[in-house]
């Protein structure tokens, strides 16, 4: 069974410039797979070392999560 894609409204939750602040439309089939469609499209700046944090918006449901990626290992959580 295949998983319906998602419209989510994404942004970097501690963004240094305006320009990274800016939200961004990505699909994907939960939150999490979200997070990673951004970073994918987004790249962090070059000082930002580690995690991120990327504030999500569902657009149907207009529910709302935030999830911390490493950078570098390529694993998620939810922000505390």
């Amino acid at each position: 069974m295949t998983e319906v894609l998602r419209r989510f409204e994404a942004h970097a939750a501690d963004a240094a410039d305006e320009d990274r602040k800016a939200t961004h439309e990505v699909y994907g089939e939960s939150f999490e797979d979200a997070a990673f469609a951004f970073i994918e499209r987004w790249r962090p700046a070059a000082d930002d070392q580690g995690e991120i944090e990327v504030q999500l918006t569902d657009c149907e449901s207009g529910e709302r999560q935030c999830f911390r990626l490493d950078l570098v290992g390529g694993e998620a959580g939810l922000c505390d």
